[in-house]
C-alpha cells in the first residue's frame, strides 16, 4: 500500500517524474535532444555507452545526472553542478584588469598535449571518472596556462563533454518540445517555430474555456500546445478533410492528464460541415413550433427548454501516455481517457448552436483559401483566427479571397523574425548561428455574412 500510494502521488505530482512519463533529455547543454519513455527497461546510449533510465524514475525535473563506471557497467548518477562557472567568470573579470592575455602566440600542431591515448584508457580502466579525467588532460596541457580564463573554460567545457558528458532531465511542454523538433526533425513540425507558435495562441485569443477548432498537420503539436494553455477547460478539436485523421504523436509527449485529455476530440470535417447545413432546416421548424406555442403560458415554455449538459463518456477510454503500473491492480475499473477521441454528437450539437472561439490552421500541404472557405462557417461571429504557412502567396490568396467577398475584418500577414542573444559578462553579442526565417501568419477576424 505504501509504495502503490508513493507512485499515485508521484503521478498526480507533474514535478517529479514517474513509471511511464515522457522526458526529454538534454544531454550536453543542447548537443544532442532525445525524447524518451521511463521504464525499468529503457536505455539511452551516450557515447558507446548504454546506460539505464531506471535511476531518473521519482526525479524532480531539471535534475542533472552524469554518467559513471560501476562494478556493473555505467549507469547515470545524479549530481549537483558547482559554481565555478561564476567563480571563473569573476577571476576572469579580475585577471582582465591586472594583466592582459591573447592567443595570438598559441599554434594548434596537436602537439601541447602529452596524456596519450592508452593513458586515458589505462585510467578508465582503473576507475577514473571523467572529472579525474580532464583535471588530468589540464594539467598535461603545456597551453592551457597561457591561454585566457575565457579559453581556458571553453576548453574545460570541451573536454567535459567528451569525458564526463552530462544530462538533464527536462520536462517535455510546449517550449521544449518545439525547440528540439525543430533543431532534429523541423520537417515534422513544418518548420514552425517557438516565436511563431506563441503568435498563432496570441492572436487566435487561445483562453480558458474556449472551443478552439484545430487543423494541425504538424504532428500534434499544435494541438498540445492549445490543450496546454487551456488546461483542460474548454474544448480542442482537431478537424481533419478526409476520411483518415493526421497523427498526433507529438501531443501524446506532453504528458497529458485524464481531464486534459477528456478535452482534446476529432471529428472529421465532412461531420462539422454536415451539422452546419442542416441547422437551417432546424431553425425554420423551431419557429414554426414557437408559433404554435404563443398561446401556452410561461411555465409550460419554461418546462420545454432545458440545458443541455455535456458530458464525456470515458469508461472505454485507455491512456497511451502512462504505462500501467503494479498499483493499476486497486484501482477501479473505469479507464483513463485516450487522447484524441471521436467528439461525440452532444458536443457537435453544441459547437453547431454556438460556434467555435477561435481557429487555428497549420496545414502546408493543403490548398489555403479551399480550406479557409470550407472552415470559417463553423466560427462564431467576431471570432479570431489565425493560419500558418511557410510560404507567403498561399496566405495572401487567401486574404486577397477574404477582402472581396467580406467574410473578415482586421486581416494582416505577419512575418515573426528572431534573434537569440548570449548573454554572460563581457561576452554579450548575438549568437553566431540564427535561424532566419519563422514563416508567415495570417489573422483576422470572421464577421457576419447575409448568407
Amino acid at each position: 500500500m505504501s509504495e502503490n500510494k508513493v507512485l499515485g502521488d508521484a503521478v498526480e505530482n507533474p514535478r517529479v517524474t514517474w513509471d511511464g512519463c515522457s522526458v526529454l533529455l538534454d544531454i550536453n547543454d543542447g548537443d544532442r535532444l532525445v525524447f524518451s519513455r521511463l521504464s525499468g527497461g529503457a536505455t539511452l546510449k551516450i557515447g558507446n555507452k548504454n546506460c539505464s533510465l531506471q535511476p531518473l524514475i521519482g526525479c524532480p525535473f531539471g535534475s542533472f545526472f552524469r554518467v559513471e563506471n560501476g562494478e556493473d557497467g555505467p549507469y547515470l548518477s545524479r549530481y549537483t553542478p558547482s559554481n565555478e562557472g561564476n567563480s571563473v567568470q569573476e577571476q576572469g573579470d579580475c585577471q582582465s584588469k591586472d594583466e592582459l592575455k591573447d592567443n595570438r602566440a598559441l599554434v594548434d600542431n596537436n602537439k601541447a598535449q602529452t596524456l596519450t591515448g592508452d593513458a586515458i584508457n589505462e585510467m578508465r580502466l582503473q576507475g577514473a571518472t571523467g572529472d579525474e579525467i580532464v583535471e588530468a588532460l589540464i594539467a598535461n596541457s603545456a597551453t592551457f596556462e597561457k591561454k585566457t580564463v575565457f579559453s581556458q573554460e571553453k576548453y574545460r567545457l570541451k573536454k567535459q563533454k567528451k569525458y564526463a558528458p552530462i544530462v538533464l532531465l527536462r520536462r517535455p511542454f510546449t517550449r521544449s518540445i518545439c525547440e528540439a523538433y525543430l533543431k532534429k526533425y523541423p520537417v515534422r513540425i513544418g518548420f514552425l517555430r517557438m516565436d511563431t507558435l506563441c503568435l498563432l495562441l496570441a492572436m487566435a485569443n487561445v483562453s480558458a474555456n474556449s472551443d478552439v477548432l484545430v487543423v494541425d498537420m504538424v504532428g500534434g503539436l499544435l494541438t498540445g500546445a492549445v490543450a496546454e494553455r487551456l488546461g483542460g477547460t474548454g474544448y480542442v478539436c482537431n478537424t481533419y478533410p478526409g476520411g483518415s485523421p493526421y497523427p498526433m504523436d507529438i501531443a501524446r509527449i506532453f504528458n497529458f492528464g485524464e481531464e486534459i485529455c477528456k478535452r482534446i476530440v476529432r471529428s472529421p470535417l465532412t461531420d462539422l460541415l454536415l451539422s452546419v447545413q442542416t441547422e437551417k432546416p432546424k431553425l425554420s421548424s423551431q419557429n414554426e413550433d414557437s408559433c404554435s406555442m404563443e398561446t401556452e403560458s410561461n411555465e409550460q415554455i419554461s418546462s420545454t427548454v432545458g440545458t443541455e449538459e455535456v458530458t464525456l463518456a470515458s469508461e472505454n477510454m485507455t491512456s497511451d501516455l502512462i504505462v500501467d503500473t503494479i498499483n493499476s491492480v486497486e484501482k477501479k475499473p473505469s479507464k483513463s481517457a485516450k487522447l484524441g477521441e471521436k467528439a461525440p454528437h452532444d458536443i457537435i450539437s453544441m459547437w453547431k448552436e454556438n460556434g467555435f472561439s477561435s481557429l487555428i490552421i497549420a496545414a502546408p500541404e493543403l490548398d489555403t483559401w479551399s480550406l479557409v472557405k470550407e472552415i470559417l462557417p463553423l466560427l462564431s461571429n467576431s471570432a479570431p483566427f489565425a493560419i500558418y504557412h511557410q510560404y507567403l502567396q498561399p496566405l495572401a490568396t487567401c486574404m486577397h479571397n477574404l477582402q472581396v467577398g467580406k467574410l473578415a475584418v482586421g486581416l494582416q500577414i505577419s512575418e515573426p523574425w528572431l534573434r537569440e542573444y548570449q548573454v554572460l559578462p563581457s561576452r554579450t553579442h548575438p549568437c553566431m548561428q540564427m535561424n532566419g526565417f519563422g514563416g508567415y501568419i495570417l489573422s483576422g477576424t470572421k464577421i457576419c455574412t447575409n448568407n
